[in-house]
């Protein structure tokens, strides 16, 4: 296994719960014990310039969000085994590169992020500055006008046929824990087994064997938390908690119009073969969720997230498929993860529901006593 591959690997259960162990090489994020005012990344980090004050946890989120926007790897700008190092060209281009960008958004959008990497780059390390020639024409001005005035279902509507698609809520809230086996595959990569156990309402731990230990997401409510191979087990930032709590929902058909507090429905979209109606879901303080409805069937068939960084947004997207029936309720057997740059596939080859699942199997693990002083 190469190592692009293998590290694809190692954080493809984490990405699939919250955007969690993703830095190149492997690098932990900064997490501050519990009761510990948090460290910047100044603190935390050597030799940083432009982000000094933040919070540590987010510098990470941030450099993965300017990797997303370039289409790079950490290496782009960065010596390997050596980040703090100025040797190369690209590092302090992209240190003038936010400055210009901070400097855009104060004096233009009040300060508000409205101009990011993403902008000008739209994926690739040389910004866009020439208008693409398409290979389709535009669509008519009179067929755009049609799809703006056909008139479309309320959320309620929508959410309640998704509800009824998988079963109703009576065969929902029957449920009251689900336990899983599957398999994570990248593309052109080996499969891994996993092993997930969700209990009603919220806790959720899936477990991905690797060869050298298993790699651990789990949220127990409250609190999500994180272990990988060889590294300290650590609780999750609120943001993932975030993911990870809303990943965790058993009951999410029956759940989802108290888990937001308002509904917006756009226009139809094409997913794959079907056309899809689109739900932005709004949380006050926090990034609005997509949610793709199939037209037809009414099942969920897309769900994107987003966690905010310093510079711009980090997606992730779900695509849910293969439903089938268990217990009265349809749930997806295929989860397909994608963010920029990756993409990792989920198959379920099989489910049991209402088993005995424990509390205290999605609990955090107590880290390890400190090793004793010496004399």
């Amino acid at each position: 296994m190469n190592r692009k591959m293998g590290k694809s690997l190692a954080t493809g259960l984490g990405f699939a719960g919250a955007l969690a162990f993703a830095f190149a090489g492997g690098h932990a994020r900064a997490q501050a014990p519990a009761g510990a005012k948090p460290k910047s990344t100044q603190e935390q980090f050597k030799n940083i310039q432009v982000l000094k004050d933040l919070p540590a946890d987010q510098l990470i989120p941030a450099m993965q969000f300017i990797a997303a926007s370039l289409g790079v790897e950490c290496e782009f700008c960065h010596v390997q085994g050596a980040m703090d190092k100025d040797d190369k060209q690209t590092k302090k281009t992209a240190r003038e590169m936010m400055l210009m960008m901070m400097a855009i958004n104060k004096e233009n959008f009040k300060g508000n992020r409205e101009v990011t990497c993403f902008t000008c780059h739209r994926g690739a390390n040389d910004p866009v500055g020439t208008p693409i020639i398409s290979d389709e024409p535009p669509k008519p001005e009179a067929e755009n006008e049609a799809i703006a005035a056909k008139p479309l279902p309320t959320a309620d509507e929508i959410l309640d046929k998704y509800l009824q698609a998988v079963g109703g809520r009576e065969a929902v809230e029957k449920i009251t824990s689900r336990v899983e086996k599957a398999s994570l595959s990248v593309p052109g990569g080996p499969e891994v087994p996993i092993d997930i156990f969700a209990k009603a309402p919220d806790k959720r731990i899936s477990m991905m064997h690797t060869r050298d230990g298993d790699s651990i997401t789990a949220f127990d409510g409250h609190q999500g938390w994180l272990s990988n191979p060889g590294r300290p087990v650590r609780p999750m930032t609120e943001q993932e908690s975030n993911v990870a709590g809303l990943d965790a929902q058993l009951h999410f058909a029956a759940d989802v119009k108290q888990l937001f507090t308002s509904f917006l429905v756009r226009p139809a979209e094409k997913i794959g073969e079907h056309e899809a109606y689109l739900v932005r879901a709004i949380k006050e303080g926090k990034p609005p969720v997509r949610l793709y409805f199939d037209t037809e069937s009414g099942m969920l068939v897309r769900m994107i997230r987003y966690t905010e960084t310093p510079l711009g947004r980090n997606p992730s997207q779900v695509d849910f498929a293969d439903y089938r029936v268990a217990d009265g309720v349809k749930i997806p057997y295929r989860w397909t993860l994608a963010r920029p740059g990756q993409r990792f596939t989920i198959q379920v080859s099989e489910v049991k529901q209402n088993v005995p699942v424990e509390d205290s199997q999605f609990a955090m693990p107590a880290p390890p006593p400190a090793p004793p002083k010496a004399n």
